[in-house]
């Protein structure tokens, strides 16, 4: 039995796609068998143009063939963006061309993925699954500002979006709250396998249980709190709408860290200067180790979407990430991933997206303390949801 496994992220890489996708492939790679193989088919390293690593372009680990596609140099831009695409989209045609299939699985958030895994099983009338990770036609209603383009192009990724998922054999969605949407593809069978904790955060002991307890009693007579963010800095994430603002208001008794890189970075640098901030650091992307460090050596923990009606329907990764902590957590979040954070996550400071007024009030009127999540942590470990999900992928075979 052959497998072709679609993800644009994969290891070394550093992003949410990423980390989802090389745990599940190598998991998938266990219990396929030896007399199984599988094509994973992704591109060079390219999340972040300051965080530079190189991979093999070919990787053979057992019975998995890792195929890293170069692509050209970008910064994050639409039009960088689509070229990129289009070259993996390419690319992916022509390692694949000459190989026969029982399966495709693609993992996507930009739909572009999914629709060339149904390129691909189409052509050779084989079952697809796909793991939906956004969607993509909703988040570009949104973000598209222009009317003419936007009269050209939803049409376009619409027509693309209802013949990929009206082929679908199975559909994965990371968030409940996008079911609605995919209502009508009423031909696939559903599933609901979230985001989850990756090892590395689960192992993380750098902050030992004396320390924890001492620190309750220190983080309440600090001079400085450091409030952290770390990941991509896009127009989905809105971090100049509100980190800005709520830095002026706060005052230096609170320290932004903000840790990444992307599209709309030199949009939050000119707000900063805008708001003439000096509370606010910004640092290029680091190592998954240094970033637990980071973490660590915080007070909160920050997460935050755009105030688009899109991102209503989500489910950020960056909350299984944040979780594993015992650092309060801010999160300016609205719709499903409000709701799933009030009922599984302890210790949050939860107000509307780019709500700057109600983030600086909850945060003044917050009395401090670390707690652990040891129910989440057992309930979301990555482990146990790409075991569930790997036997539900190889049920198509």
């Amino acid at each position: 039995m052959n497998i072709l496994y679609l993800s644009f992220y994969f290891e070394p890489d550093l992003s949410a796609g990423s980390f989802r996708n090389s745990t599940l492939a190598k998991e998938l790679s266990k219990q396929v068998g030896d007399n199984s193989f599988i094509d994973v088919v992704t591109s060079q390293p390219n999340r972040y143009t300051t965080f530079k690593i190189k991979a093999e372009s070919k990787e053979s680990i057992g019975n998995m063939t890792i195929h890293r596609i170069q692509l050209p140099e970008h910064k994050s831009g639409m039009i960088d963006q689509a070229n990129s695409f289009r070259t993996y989209f390419v690319q992916t045609l022509k390692i694949t061309k000459k190989k026969k299939y029982d399966l495709v699985f693609a993992s996507s958030s930009r739909l572009f993925t999914a629709y060339l895994g149904y390129v691909i099983a189409s052509k050779q009338n084989i079952p697809l699954y796909l793991d939906i990770r956004d969607i993509f036609v909703d988040t570009m209603d949104d973000v598209l500002k222009n009317r003419a383009l936007k009269t050209l192009v939803l049409p376009f990724l619409r027509i693309i979006e209802k013949k990929t998922f009206f082929y679908a054999s199975h559909i994965n969605l990371i968030s409940e709250g996008f079911k609605p949407y995919f209502a009508k593809y009423s031909q696939a069978r559903f599933s609901n396998f979230t985001n989850g904790i990756d090892d590395i955060f689960l192992n993380n002991k750098i902050v030992r249980e004396e320390e924890e307890l001492q620190s309750i009693k220190q983080d309440t007579a600090k001079e400085t709190f450091t409030i952290t963010y770390a990941g991509n800095i896009g127009e989905g994430q809105g971090l100049h709408k509100i980190i800005p603002q709520a830095a002026a208001r706060l005052g230096n008794k609170y320290k932004f860290r903000v840790v990444g890189d992307g599209g709309v970075k030199g949009l939050l640098e000119n707000e900063l200067k805008q708001f003439n901030v000096s509370n606010v650091e910004l640092l290029p992307p680091v190592s998954r180790e240094r970033l637990l460090e980071i973490y660590n050596e915080s007070d909160f923990l920050f997460l935050h979407l755009n105030d688009y009606k899109a991102f209503e329907k989500v489910l950020p990764s960056k909350i299984f990430e944040l979780a594993t902590f015992n650092k309060p957590i801010i999160a300016g979040v609205g719709g499903y991933a409000k709701k799933f954070i009030h009922e599984n996550v302890d210790n949050v400071i939860l107000f509307n997206p780019c709500d700057a007024d109600s983030m600086v009030s909850k945060i003044k009127n917050y009395e401090y303390k670390n707690v652990e999540r040891q129910e989440f942590i057992h309930k979301f470990s990555r482990e146990n949801i790409n075991k569930e999900m790997a036997r539900s992928i190889l049920s198509y075979l």
